[in-house]
């Protein structure tokens, strides 16, 4: 498993009955997580000192319950800052775990030695764009959801990367790849962080079982004559480290060669030593 450990303002403090009890900055939020199948002891003193907490509904859905928490604040990972604000459905704005995969990729960038442009899609509040930028990558930003796009510059701006070559785009991603096959750009590496179900800005309907092998087939035309690096990120069940492998392999690999790793990546937990399992990535490089 790949484990984002390097975090100073995140952890996961513990979990126990389908929750995980998180440390964001200063603030303690209690969220529920579908991996949590277990009934551990509730020993951290933490779970009586909440901040937030996202109840469940049986329905579905849910609501946020406060205690003292600001309508925003603000977290660091290394040089780069995240603005933060619970919303809709238990999130805050950012995937901690993601960490794992920044790391990478971050190292890949400042060892090319050389000018690397980076795409970045179903791109969200800029996590991946932010950390390839700060390796000094040309970054180009996708995501259908103008909010989402926004929330990223903010996040660009408190990074020091206000003036970083990045570039911004309100667009539905598969529109998007393909008119940059018709105009013939390239990328040197490729990150893609698909939903299990979503809505383009135009109500174009993309559900991931149906739609991603076509879809990464058609993003590998957009590698360069010398790519660096692919990556996918999956959120859905069904898509296993071995489904994303076979994928890449099936794609990328076919059109470029190079190797492929695929593994879950997870969180580690504070109160115990163990790792949470937070969702799967594929990564490709070049040989």
């Amino acid at each position: 498993m790949w484990t984002a450990d390097n975090w100073k303002d995140y952890e996961v403090i513990d979990t126990s009955c389908g929750e995980k009890l998180e440390r964001w900055g200063k603030y303690i939020l209690l969220r529920p997580d579908p991996q949590v199948i277990w009934n551990t002891p509730k020993q951290a003193k933490e779970w009586k000192k909440l901040n937030g907490h996202y109840h469940r509904s049986s329905k579905g859905g849910g609501e946020w319950e406060f205690f003292n928490l600001p309508q925003e604040w603000s977290i660091h990972y290394g040089e780069l800052t995240f603005h933060l604000k619970p919303f809709s459905f238990k999130h805050t704005g950012l995937f901690p775990e993601q960490a794992a995969n920044w790391d990478w990729f971050s190292g890949l960038i400042k060892k090319a030695d050389r000018p690397i442009k980076v795409l970045n899609l179903f791109a969200y509040t800029g996590g991946a764009t932010l950390a390839a930028a700060g390796a000094g990558a040309a970054v180009t930003h996708v995501d259908a959801s103008r909010g989402m796009v926004n929330w990223a510059k903010e996040n660009a701006a408190s990074s020091g990367l206000a003036d970083a070559p990045i570039r911004w785009l309100v667009d539905d991603c598969v529109k998007f790849v393909e008119r940059e096959i018709r105009r013939g750009n390239t990328y040197d590496g490729i990150i893609m962080d698909p939903p299990s179900y979503g809505r383009g800005p135009k109500g174009e309907v993309w559900k991931i079982e149906e739609s991603i092998y076509p879809f990464v087939e058609l993003t590998a035309k957009l590698l360069s004559d010398k790519p660096l690096f692919f990556l996918i990120n999956s959120y859905t069940t069904g898509l296993q480290p071995a489904v994303l492998s076979y994928m890449i392999h099936t794609t990328v690999v076919k059109k470029a060669g190079g190797h492929v790793e695929a593994s879950e990546i997870g969180l580690p937990v504070t109160s115990n030593g163990l790792v949470l399992p937070c969702g799967a990535s594929g990564r490709w490089v070049a040989d």
